[in-house]
């Protein structure tokens, strides 16, 4: 198998491909393997003048970020016109969820996401204002049903002797 194959014989797939500097691609294990041409020897830095970058790399610039705000205060503003910090508040579209499923969960929420909104920048201002609204008075509404109810046992229950 280590033979040049005959002129009119295809190559062999399970034999390397001939290396095109004419010598063998797969020395004998353990024998250190000579540097490919234009790359340096293990160990050398790989560019010419020490602090300098490798030739043929081009260093980006850091993008910018936006300074570090000191802790409690606003951070820089939103730009104009983009709408804030983008998206809508899940607290506030929770706050909306909530107030059909479980009216004081959606109070909470919703003052949650109130609070959030001042500082955030994102959107959903109203979803708030409604799951706050509609917590309320769903709330209401339960607990009037609730007395009416307690009322309604308390008055079912007495046999009239006491009036």
């Amino acid at each position: 198998m280590g033979q040049p194959p005959e002129p009119d014989q295809p190559p062999s797939p399970y034999e390397p491909p001939p290396s095109p500097y004419g010598q063998p691609q797969y020395g004998p294990p353990g024998e250190p393997q000579p540097p490919h041409p234009g790359q340096p020897a293990y160990g050398q830095p790989s560019y010419e003048h020490p602090g300098q970058p490798p030739h043929g790399q081009q260093w980006g610039q850091q993008p910018p970020y936006t300074p570090q705000v000191p802790y409690g205060q606003y951070g820089p503003p939103s730009p104009p016109g983009g709408g804030g910090g983008g998206g809508t508040n899940v607290l506030a579209v929770l706050s909306l969820v909530f107030a059909f499923v479980f009216a004081p969960a959606g109070i909470a929420l919703g003052h949650l996401a109130k609070r959030q909104l001042r500082t955030s920048g994102e959107q959903g201002e109203q979803l708030a204002t409604w799951g706050l609204i509609l917590s309320y008075v769903f709330t209401g509404i339960y607990l009037l049903a609730c007395c009416g109810w307690l009322a309604l046992a308390l008055w079912a229950g007495s046999d009239g002797r006491y009036s």
